[in-house]
C-alpha cells in the first residue's frame, strides 16, 4: 500500500512539473493585477477567484502540451532532461489526456463564472503558445521569443477582460510591457544555458549570433522597456508612486544589462535572468499599489 501511494504521489508530482508552476504563477499574478486595475474599486471576489482558476488551468494545459511537443528537444538538454515527457515516464496519451481535461475545465470555469470574452481570449493564448510558438516559431527562427512573446504577454489583458468584459488600451499597454520584457528575460537564460541550446538544435539567439550580439540586444531591449514602463504614467493611468518604482526598477535592469554586455559571465547572466523576474513582479505590484493609493 505504501509503495502504491508513493508511486501515485510521484506521478502527480511529474504532472505538476509539466505545468511549469513557477512560470504559471508569474503569468497568473499579472492576470490578477489586470483584474484589480480594471475595477475602480475592489473587483467581485467570485469573478477574481474563478478567473484566476480558469486562467491557471489553461496556462497549465498549454505548458504541458509544450513539454509534450518538445520532449525530444528536452531530452537533449540538461535543464529539462528529467521532465516526465523527456524521460518517457509519462506517455504521450497521458499528457494529452491531462492537458485536455485541465484545459477544458479551465474553459468551462471561465465561460460559466466569468465571461465568454475571457474564455476565448485565454483559449487563443493557449493556441498561440502551445502551437504557433512551440511548433512554428521556436524551431525555425532566432527571433522566436520576440514574435511568439505576444502569447506570453496576454495575462493582463485576460484579467482585465474578466472584470470589465472588454480589453481597452490600458490593458494592451500592460501587454506591451510584458511583450518587450520577454526577450531580455529569456535571452539572459539562453546565454548561460547556451551549451544546452546548442545540443537541442533550437536556433536560439546566442547559438546563431553569439553572446556579444545577444547581450547587446538585451541592453537595447531594456532601454526600450524603460520607455514602455513609463507609459502608464504618461497617459495618466498611474501616478507618481508607480513612476518612481518604474524608474528605479528599470534603471537597475539597464545597469545589469550594461554590465552583462561590457563584461559577460554566466553568473552575471544568471543574475540578470533572476532580476528580470523580480522586476516584472515588482513593476506590476507597483501598478496595483499606485492604483490603491489613488482610491484611498
Amino acid at each position: 500500500m505504501t509503495t502504491v501511494t508513493a508511486s501515485s504521489s510521484s506521478l502527480w508530482r511529474q504532472y505538476w512539473v509539466l505545468t511549469k508552476p513557477r512560470v504559471t504563477q508569474l503569468a497568473v499574478f499579472c492576470a490578477v493585477i489586470g483584474m484589480f486595475l480594471a475595477s475602480p474599486g475592489l473587483p467581485d471576489p467570485i469573478i477574481v477567484v474563478a478567473a484566476t482558476i480558469g486562467i491557471w488551468l489553461l496556462a497549465a494545459a498549454a505548458f504541458a502540451i509544450n513539454c509534450l511537443i518538445e520532449r525530444e528537444v528536452d531530452a537533449r538538454m540538461l535543464r529539462t532532461a528529467r521532465r516526465a515527457t523527456a524521460s518517457g515516464s509519462i506517455s504521450n496519451s497521458q499528457v494529452l489526456s491531462m492537458s485536455a481535461l485541465v484545459g477544458l475545465s479551465g474553459m468551462i470555469v471561465l465561460y460559466v463564472f466569468v465571461n465568454e470574452l475571457t474564455m476565448w481570449l485565454t483559449a487563443c493564448t493557449f493556441i498561440g503558445y502551445a502551437i504557433i510558438y512551440t511548433v512554428v516559431l521556436k524551431p525555425r527562427t532566432p527571433q522566436n521569443i520576440v514574435i511568439g512573446g505576444l502569447s506570453g504577454a496576454m495575462p493582463p489583458a485576460l484579467g482585465w477582460a474578466a472584470i470589465s468584459n472588454a480589453v481597452p488600451a490600458e490593458a494592451w499597454l500592460l501587454v506591451l510591457i510584458i511583450f518587450i520584457w520577454t526577450p531580455p528575460h529569456f535571452w539572459a537564460l539562453a546565454l548561460y544555458r547556451q551549451r544546452d541550446y546548442e545540443k537541442s538544435g533550437l536556433p536560439m539567439l546566442p547559438v546563431t549570433h553569439g553572446k556579444p550580439f545577444t547581450s547587446l540586444h538585451i541592453l537595447l531591449y531594456t532601454l526600450i522597456l524603460f520607455a514602455a514602463s513609463l507609459l502608464p504614467f504618461v497617459i495618466r493611468m498611474s501616478g507618481p508612486v508607480y513612476a518612481i518604482a518604474a524608474v528605479l526598477l528599470s534603471g537597475r535592469f539597464i545597469h545589469y544589462a550594461w554590465r552583462l554586455h561590457r563584461n559577460y559571465s554566466d553568473e552575471l547572466s544568471r543574475q540578470v535572468f533572476k532580476y528580470s523576474i523580480v522586476y516584472l513582479a515588482l513593476l506590476f505590484g507597483a501598478l496595483l499599489l499606485d492604483h490603491w493609493a489613488v482610491l484611498l
